[in-house]
């Protein structure tokens, strides 16, 4: 059985997809961009402030789910520019703490939606 996660603390999604899917023991969450979920606008500011909103957007759906970031076991950061890696390594560094780290792949892809330089879509375990 799968459920539906939706929250307005986080940016709706805008197209035929959710901005999470509980089931078989995992939260799949779509990938977020750096959308501010007030405006529906992108943040401005460079690599750094738009790496900073993608993670408050991810929180707030975790958060939805009654989960935090200890529970995501694999992350997926996808950059316009993978000369941004070390940037958003730092800022990644500030919510994944502890002793068992999400499994990651970060890859620079050609484009990214309404031309953000970073997203990043995450699996996290129900298991509190």
């Amino acid at each position: 059985m799968k459920k539906q996660i939706s929250t307005n603390q986080a940016p709706q999604a805008v197209g035929p997809y959710s901005q999470a899917v509980s089931a078989g023991g995992f939260l799949f969450l779509s990938g977020q961009i750096p959308l501010d979920p007030e405006t529906g606008k992108m943040v401005g500011g460079g690599i750094e402030e738009q790496a900073e909103r993608v993670f408050q957007n991810i929180r707030a759906v975790l958060n939805e789910a009654d989960l935090d970031f200890s529970n995501i076991v694999s992350a997926t950061v996808y950059l316009a520019d993978i000369g941004d890696f070390a940037a958003v390594n730092t800022v990644y560094a500030k919510y994944f703490t502890g002793d068992v780290l999400p499994a990651r792949s970060a890859i620079q892809v050609g484009a990214l939606p309404k031309q953000a330089q970073i997203e990043v879509s995450c699996v996290a375990s129900l298991e509190k």
